[in-house]
């Protein structure tokens, strides 16, 4: 699966590098909701989600490693040596929602028709 491209296909989705060469960030207004590193792939998830997929996964999906222990719930790192890609698309399409989810009514609308 190409990661990036399918993060990107997502609307209104961009990619920044704002820790140097990796993590490579894809966000939706501001807001992180992927980020790549060469074997491994963290998504934003809220805690229900985060605990499904650790329990279906358990030691190929991870709490956010990355994260400090507070926000580690509401981050999964995948380790994409180890993780069927075909499940992928799924868990980005869940990790985008969920930073959209995340903004106001009215900022997820500016966000959404913004030029």
């Amino acid at each position: 699966m190409d990661i990036p491209a399918y993060c990107l296909s997502k609307y209104r989705s961009y990619e920044d590098r704002p820790f140097g060469e990796y993590p490579i960030c894809y966000k939706i207004g501001g807001k992180i909701f992927a980020q790549l590193y060469p074997d491994k792939l963290t998504l934003k998830c809220t805690r229900f989600q985060g605990e499904l997929f650790r329990s279906n996964w358990p030691g190929i999906v991870v709490r956010g490693y990355h994260c400090p222990p507070v926000q580690q719930p509401y981050w999964n790192t995948i380790d994409l040596t180890r993780f069927p890609p075909e499940e992928l698309p799924h868990m980005i399409d869940l990790a985008y929602t969920t930073v959209l989810d995340s903004f106001s009514k009215k900022a997820r609308a500016q966000i959404l028709d913004a030029k």
